[in-house]
C-alpha cells in the first residue's frame, strides 16, 4: 500500500461495482479513507470495503441515492461523523441506457438526468460543507459519449455533455476556494455490467470488436486504469490542474 493519499478522505459515489469500485480500491491502496457509496447492493459495497481493508486500507460503505437530496445530506453527514471531513469527491454514480428515439420515454430521460446530472450537482453542493480552508478536489466521471455519442445514446450523451459543462463552470466558480474540478472521459470499460450482458474481451462479439477496432491500443480499458487517473487528480501533484477533461480511452476515435 502506498501513501499518496494518506489522511485524505474520499467519497466515491456508485462504488459498489464497475468503475466506481475500481476507483475506490485504487484510492484505498494509496492510503485514503474511502467512503464506498451505493444505492441498493450492500453486499457488493461490503465486498469493495473488504477488498480495501484486507490490504490494510480504511473504508466504510454508506447507502444513498445521489438523486435524492435527503440521501445526499445523510451520506455527507455520516462521512463527517466517521472521518471528520472531506478532501475528494468522485462523482461516479450514473445510469447508462441505450435508448433509440422510437423507445424514448419521459421516465427514462428523467432517471438518467436525475442521477447523472442532478446527482452531480447535489453531491458537489454538499461537498462544500465538508471541504475545509485547504480546499478539495471534485472529479466527475464522464464519457467520450458526451462529445461523440454512438447511435441510441443521445440521452446518455446529453447527460455527459452536461457534466462537461458543469466541470468547466464549477472549476471557475470554486477556484477561489481552492476547490479543483476536473472530469475523466472514459470509453468502453470492461466491467461486471458488460460481462453480465455477455460483452467481454477476447470474444467474437461484433460490438466489442467494433469498439476495440476504434481504439488505438486495441483493447477495452479497465476500472483500475480509470482509478489511477482519479488518484492523480486527488493528489497534491495535481494542485494546479482544474477545469480539465482528461480522456482515458486508449485512443478511442
Amino acid at each position: 500500500m502506498s501513501n499518496k493519499l494518506a489522511n485524505k478522505v474520499v467519497i466515491v459515489t456508485g462504488a459498489s461495482k464497475g468503475i466506481g469500485a475500481g476507483i475506490a480500491k485504487q484510492m484505498g491502496a494509496e492510503g485514503a479513507k474511502v467512503v464506498v457509496n451505493y444505492v441498493s447492493s450492500k453486499e457488493d459495497a461490503d465486498n469493495v470495503v473488504n477488498a480495501i481493508t484486507n490490504q490494510g486500507g480504511t473504508a466504510i460503505a454508506i447507502q444513498g441515492d445521489v438523486s435524492k437530496s435527503d440521501d445526499v445530506k445523510r451520506l455527507f453527514g455520516e462521512t463527517k461523523e466517521a472521518f471528520g471531513g472531506l478532501d475528494v469527491l468522485v462523482n461516479n454514480a450514473g445510469i447508462y441506457w441505450a435508448l433509440p428515439l422510437a423507445d424514448f420515454t419521459e421516465d427514462a430521460y428523467r432517471k438518467m438526468f436525475d442521477v447523472n446530472v442532478l446527482g452531480t450537482l447535489l453531491t458537489s453542493h454538499e461537498a462544500l460543507t465538508l471541504f475545509d480552508e485547504k480546499g478539495g478536489s471534485i472529479i466527475n466521471i464522464s464519457s467520450v459519449a458526451g462529445r461523440d455519442p454512438e447511435v441510441t445514446l443521445s440521452v446518455y450523451g446529453a447527460t455527459k455533455a452536461a457534466m462537461s459543462l458543469l466541470t468547466t463552470s464549477l472549476s471557475k466558480e470554486l477556484g477561489p476556494k481552492n476547490i479543483r474540478v476536473n472530469s475523466i472521459l472514459s470509453s468502453m470499460i470492461l466491467t461486471e455490467g458488460l460481462a453480465s450482458l455477455g460483452l467481454v474481451a477476447n470474444t467474437d462479439n461484433p460490438y466489442i470488436n467494433l469498439m476495440t477496432s476504434r481504439t488505438a491500443l486495441g483493447r477495452l480499458g479497465t476500472a483500475e486504469e480509470i482509478g489511477h487517473v482519479a488518484v492523480f487528480l486527488s493528489t497534491d501533484e495535481a494542485s494546479f490542474v482544474t477545469g480539465q477533461e482528461i480522456e482515458v480511452s486508449g485512443g478511442f476515435k
